[in-house]
This record gives C-alpha cells, sequence and structure tokens, in this order.
C-alpha cells in the first residue's frame, strides 16, 4: 500500500483507455468498467484517507502504444501541477504499452512525487519492490505487443499475395468495402483516372499533364475514413502524378515491398496503356518530360507520332564538317533497333516543309478545308463531352453532400452522444461543399468557354490566311507556338509516307482572335 504522506488526503485520478471508438459506445462501455473498478479500489481504502477527483481522464480511441493522447496529456500535466497524489489504472497496459514510453511517464511521477497503482495487479511504485514488478510486466506488455504487431504485418503481407487491400487510403478511382480488405470500382473516378493516362499520353509530360487537369480543377482522392473522418483530396503535384501514373493497382495488381501480385479488383487502365505511360516515364526520368528543352528550334518536337509504333518521333541532330543536320526519329527503332520500326527517321526539315506547305494549302482546297474543319468539330465535341460528365459528377457530389449536411444540422438539434461528432464532420462537409462549388463553376465555365469555340469555314480561313505571309520572318519559338496553337498531333506513317494532321479546335479561335486584334490595332 502507499506509504507516501502523513497528511489526511490521498488525491487519486482515474485513468481509462480504449483502443476503438467502438469500445466507448453504448450504454455501458469499457471505459465504465474500468473506471467502477478503480472507483471501488478507492473507497476500499478510504480509511487511508484516499479520495477519487471529480476530474475524469478518458481516452476513447488510442492505442496503448503511443503517448500522445489528449486525457493522458491533461493527466500528466495536473500530476506535475501539483493536483494529483496518486494515479489508478485497471491494468498498466492501460497507461503504456510501451516500456521507454512508461518509463518518461515514470519519471515524469517521481519528480513530482506521484505514484501509479495498478488494481488488478496489486502493486504500487512507492517501494523498490512494486517498481521491480512493474518493470517485469511491462517488459511482458511490450512483447506481447511487438507479438501483434508482427502476426500483423504477416497477415498484411498474406493478404496482398492474395491479392486483397490491405488498408490505408484507397486510390483515386476506388473506394474501400464497408467490410474492409477489397477495393470497390468508383465509375466517376476511374473516368478520370483514364483521362489523366491520356493526358501524360497525349503530353509525355508530367508538367503540361500537371497544367491541364490544374484547369479542370483535379484533385487526389476525398475520402472518409472508418472511424468517419474526412480526407479531403488535394491539387496534384508532380511527386502525387507520377505516383498515381506508376500504381499497378489500375491494371488490378497490388504492390508490396517491390513485388507485384495480381489483385481481386479490377483493373481501370488497359495493360497496353499502362506498359507505354511506363516507357515514357522511365525514357523521361526526373526531367519533367520533353518539353524542357527545344534549344534547335524543332517545330514539331512533342507533336510528331510515328504511325506504324504508334511512338513519338524525337527529335535528333547531328554535326558534320560544321554544319547541323536535324533529324526526327522514332523512339521505338532508337529504343529497340531499326528493324523494328519502317519509318525509321527523317529529316527534320523535309517534314516540317511539307507541314507548313499542308497548312497552306487547306486554304486553298475546298475539300480539305471542308475536312479539316468536321475533324476539328469532332475534336472539340469530346472535349464538351469531357467537361460535361465531369460538370455531372460534380453535381452528384454536390447533391450528395448537401443532403448530408441536412442530415448533420438534423443530427446536431436533435442533441445526444453523437451531436458533437455530426458538428465536427459538419465542419469538414461545408469545407467540401465549397470547395465543390468552386470546381462546378469552373468546369461550367469551361464548358461555355468550348461551347463557344465552335469552328467553321471562315475560321479556319482566317486563320491560315494570316499563317501564310509572316512565316518566313517570324523567329523560331514564334513559329513553334503558331504550330502548336494550330496542331495538336501529327501521325507520319514512314512505309506507307502518309501524313495525318489532328487541328486544336481553341487554338484555331486563338490566332483568329489574334488576327482580329492586330486588325484593330492597324487601324
Amino acid at each position: 500500500m502507499i506509504n507516501k504522506v502523513e497528511s489526511s488526503k490521498v488525491r487519486c485520478a482515474i485513468y481509462t483507455r480504449v483502443s476503438t471508438p467502438e469500445q466507448a459506445e453504448g450504454d455501458f462501455t469499457s471505459l465504465d468498467n474500468q473506471r467502477e473498478m478503480a472507483e471501488a479500489y478507492i473507497q476500499s481504502q478510504a480509511g487511508n484517507g484516499w479520495v477519487i477527483l471529480d476530474e475524469q481522464y478518458n481516452d476513447a480511441g488510442f492505442s496503448g502504444g503511443t503517448i500522445n493522447r489528449p486525457a493522458l496529456d491533461q493527466l500528466l500535466q495536473d500530476a506535475e501541477a501539483n493536483k494529483v497524489d496518486c494515479i489508478v489504472v485497471t491494468k498498466i497496459d492501460r497507461l503504456s504499452r510501451s516500456l521507454l514510453d512508461f518509463a518518461r511517464i515514470a519519471d515524469i511521477l517521481d519528480r513530482h512525487d506521484v505514484v501509479f497503482v495498478s488494481v488488478t495487479q496489486q502493486f504500487d511504485t512507492s517501494n523498490s519492490m512494486g517498481k521491480l514488478t512493474l518493470n517485469m510486466l511491462l517488459s511482458f506488455a511490450q512483447f506481447e505487443r511487438e507479438m501483434i504487431a508482427e502476426r500483423t504485418r504477416e497477415k498484411i503481407v498474406a493478404a496482398r499475395k492474395k491479392g486483397k487491400y490491405s488498408g490505408g487510403p484507397p486510390p483515386l478511382g476506388y473506394d474501400t468495402s464497408p467490410e474492409g480488405g477489397k477495393l470497390i470500382f468508383n465509375a466517376d473516378e476511374a473516368a478520370r483516372v483514364r483521362s489523366i493516362f491520356d493526358l501524360y499520353l497525349k503530353h509525355e509530360s508530367l508538367t503540361a499533364t500537371l497544367t491541364d487537369m490544374s484547369e479542370r480543377n483535379w484533385t487526389t482522392k476525398s475520402w472518409t475514413t472508418r472511424r468517419g473522418r474526412y480526407r479531403k483530396g488535394n491539387s496534384f503535384q508532380k511527386a502525387s502524378l507520377r505516383r498515381l501514373l506508376t500504381n499497378p493497382v489500375y491494371i488490378g495488381k497490388v504492390l508490396y515491398q517491390g513485388d507485384i501480385y495480381e489483385g481481386e479488383h479490377k483493373g481501370i487502365i488497359d495493360p497496353a496503356i499502362w506498359d507505354r505511360s511506363q516507357r515514357i516515364l522511365k525514357r523521361n526520368g526526373s526531367n519533367g518530360g520533353r518539353r524542357v528543352r527545344n534549344r534547335h528550334g524543332a517545330l514539331l518536337k512533342g507533336i510528331l507520332r510515328c504511325t506504324p509504333c504508334n511512338a513519338a518521333m524525337i527529335h535528333t541532330f547531328t554535326k558534320k564538317n560544321g554544319r547541323l543536320y536535324r533529324y526526327y526519329v522514332c523512339g521505338n527503332a532508337q529504343r529497340t533497333g531499326w528493324a523494328n520500326c519502317p519509318t525509321k527517321s527523317i529529316p527534320a526539315e523535309e517534314i516540317e516543309r511539307c507541314i507548313y506547305d499542308r497548312i497552306r494549302a487547306i486554304g486553298s482546297d475546298a475539300e480539305l478545308l471542308n475536312e479539316t474543319i468536321q475533324a476539328a468539330q469532332k475534336q472539340l465535341a469530346n472535349q464538351v463531352a469531357q467537361v460535361d460528365a465531369d460538370i455531372q459528377t460534380s453535381e452528384r457530389q454536390l447533391k450528395e453532400l448537401k443532403k448530408e449536411q441536412q442530415y448533420l444540422l438534423e443530427s446536431i438539434r436533435q442533441g445526444g452522444s453523437l451531436a458533437s461528432k455530426a458538428a465536427e464532420r459538419l465542419d469538414q462537409v461545408t469545407g467540401e461543399l465549397k470547395s465543390t462549388t468552386i470546381r462546378l463553376n469552373s468546369l461550367q465555365r469551361q464548358l461555355s468557354s468550348l461551347q463557344n469555340q465552335k469552328i467553321d469555314t471562315e475560321d479556319l480561313t482566317t486563320a491560315i490566311a494570316n499563317f501564310d505571309p509572316i512565316w518566313d520572318v517570324l523567329l523560331p519559338l514564334e513559329r513553334t507556338r503558331i504550330v502548336r496553337l494550330l496542331i495538336q498531333q501529327i501521325d507520319y506513317d514512314g512505309e506507307k509516307g502518309t501524313l495525318g494532321i489532328t487541328f486544336q479546335p481553341t487554338g484555331i479561335k486563338v490566332l483568329v482572335s489574334e488576327a482580329t486584334r492586330s486588325e484593330d490595332e492597324a487601324e
């Protein structure tokens, strides 16, 4: 027993803890049981002057493996402030499962002359035998904790090898099953994941892909934990985009400690698209992609592709007798050998001049002009459809958030034990409502802008008419800008000798606008 003081009172603080919030729910919880046992023990020592403090120190949903617990923090502060003489728990692992952590707690208690009593283990720390017994019990408690952690790790490894989801934030495109251990396909987010891969294959650059994603206000996964805590998605950065693009979960696999296993979940991305993305990422390394440098004014860099290999054509050069010779080389031929590509390479000046002549010829060929307009209108329609799909997704999310907001407000009005949790969640929902509304407004503006960019014969004729006369006097950088505004992609088949040009509808409008503004300024 405690021989602490000769004073009339020993102020006893009861500390209780459970590892999960579920254990703290119901009419009579584990916390209540622990407190009753501790109160009964203190009352049995009333003859020695023991009294129960009114202050309650309860930690619900906190592991014994950490000392970062609000009630424990308050208890130690009160001990340091000389408000507590004795701390009572039902078992020592309620206070800590870590020998190192308990040593820190014991040091604080010793310095402030506060003793510690365990009800079921019948010892106190006011004597050397109690301290020895405590250290022995803590050693076994820590051993048990480490064994549990080891078994948990083994369980995770086994689950991963079987392709199961073993916890943590779900990836974009999936939700977690309420029962846990499984990923559920999220159709709205899956469409966004496919669009992200398409954008990267289009740009072959993390930076350029991020620019497009930022304009669409796309963020990382927003989700709610099993404990009801909301985690809001953040703007994509290069690191998070690279993690998404290299996550094998999107081809129906799981990654664990460097090994890839077949997953139980449904894949989102076609394996061919995945493999192509990985090759581009590996080729670009950490330099941000193919638009980082263009020192030699490569007019078609980033937009020219080899049709037979479905691969980008890379700008390269060589010097001979002091003269620079530029080429576009098929990336597939460069990586796997010339025999694997019918296109191989083409002189840069030759194909650049050919593209210039093709663009100039559109203005004088009615049939070609009509075909180009139809292709541009089709591409614009695809962009409109993508933004419209994003708007519908945002509207559904907004509707669900408003419904949840009303439910939470009603829960708060009714009061009760869940009112505080409802108030906390309401703050999160309000923030999400605000960000979703901003995103929806941005998408609606983007849709309106696209719908106003309908391409007609006059637009394309004006753009090409202003393209031709000034071409020879433009600097290489300005030529590149104009070509990128006009053209999204060029497909070249060296075996058949064919060229296919995909125009940028929005770029055509920009050139028309610039031409109109220049005429107004000239007047």
